[in-house]
């Protein structure tokens, strides 16, 4: 039985084959620690993670791509954001859809003495960033939204609050776990401070590899001190970025992969992995809408959402669904609360979760005709 991909949303598979290539390689031929020492090899692969920066910087206009650092994934830089920036006495502002790579931090500053307002979404995870501006307090330090949800692929209105933000003083947190590599970003158009990233989903890379932007006059202090190959002799640790935020030794051949994986998408044009995805999205909903107890939910319009389809069929279990699904028809989807409760509260799907479908650039339609036929026969069968 061939395998159908469809959790592009927790991560991308397959890679193109250039970022397979690209950690091989690292590791069979280069292998060095960056930064430590000044031989050809640890040059080498110090100038891995400067090109690396480099396409990243270009790819999310980001004019000094110093002010980008390495992170384990997306949840290690939300929480070298939060909890770099925020002290006791702050007051944050998220939405109602947040990942818990967001909410669970945020909870857990709010035991420490943070101010935190939840702002509702409406059903179908969309926000009117009016509800924004009237969640600001005169103590209010941060606002932390993700660009689209991962369990519904409503794209939000950053560029609107990032305005907001930017007229109140505020400093703006962006997570684009599911758009970066797959919509246009500009951390100057859509006035984002703080932009985190991983490596594992749109941008094609590995996973482990992630990284936080850092506007230069933003104050943050660093999630983890330690050893970072420069200004060895003090105790301190540097004050200049990327250093600032990049203690130990990074992962050097997944960034080589997160590399080659922008380096494709820079090459490819996000407008046409957005089209072919947009495409895809319309046979899925077109052909979904007509299965028998089916409940979708998002806005159910490709345009206002990214490839990410949360469903479910009346009286089964969205466990069942998945279940079946790969082990009948060879289709590999994630039901349950995809760490985004939040967001279930706000869906309407809290006690029952949800099978989330998600293509991505490597679907193709014949694929997504068998999904449709698949979710057909199960609906029935009940």
């Amino acid at each position: 039985m061939n395998i159908i991909y469809m959790d592009n949303a927790a991560t991308t598979y397959p890679k193109p084959e250039a970022v397979y290539e690209a950690v091989d390689y690292f590791n069979r031929f280069l292998g060095a620690n960056p930064g430590r020492g000044s031989n050809q090899q640890t040059l080498r692969a110090g100038s891995v993670l400067l090109e690396a920066r480099e396409k990243i910087a270009q790819l999310f206009n980001i004019t000094e791509s110093s002010q980008i650092a390495f992170t384990l994934n997306i949840t290690d830089a939300l929480n070298t954001a939060l909890r770099g920036i925020l002290k006791p006495g702050d007051h944050i502002i998220t939405t109602s859809m947040e990942h818990n790579a967001v909410a669970r931090p945020v909870f857990a500053l709010a035991e420490e003495g943070i101010e935190w307002t939840t702002v509702s979404c409406f059903s179908d995870g969309s926000l009117d960033p009016k509800k924004i501006v009237e969640a600001i307090k005169p103590n209010t330090k941060v606002i932390c939204m993700l660009h689209a949800s991962n369990l519904t692929g409503t794209i939000m209105p950053i560029a609107e609050v990032g305005k907001i933000a930017r007229e109140h003083g505020i400093i703006f947190i962006v997570d684009t776990a599911q758009t970066a590599g797959v919509l246009s970003i500009d951390v100057e158009k859509q006035f984002i401070d703080v932009l985190t990233f991983t490596g594992h989903k749109g941008l094609l890379g590995p996973q482990g590899t992630g990284g936080i932007y850092v506007r230069p006059d933003i104050e943050i202090k660093p999630l983890r001190y330690g050893g970072t190959g420069s200004l060895s002799e003090y105790l301190e640790q540097p004050d200049i970025m990327p250093d600032l935020l990049e203690s130990g030794t990074p992962n050097t051949p997944g960034i080589a992969g997160l590399l080659a994986g922008v380096q494709f998408i820079l090459e490819t044009g996000i407008e046409n992995i957005r089209k072919h995805e947009q495409k895809l999205m319309d046979m899925l909903l077109c052909g979904l809408k007509e299965v028998p107890g089916i409940e979708i939910y998002g806005p159910l319009n490709v345009k206002k959402q990214t490839a990410v389809l949360a469903f479910n069929i009346k009286d089964i279990d969205c466990g069942d669904v998945s279940l079946v699904l790969d082990h009948e028809y060879g289709i590999i989807t994630r039901a349950g609360m995809h760490c985004a409760p939040l967001a279930h509260k706000t869906i309407g799907t809290f006690e029952k979760g949800a099978c989330r479908l998600s293509p991505g650039f490597f679907t193709t339609e014949e694929e997504i005709e068998k999904v449709i036929k698949a979710v057909h026969e199960i609906a029935r069968q009940k």
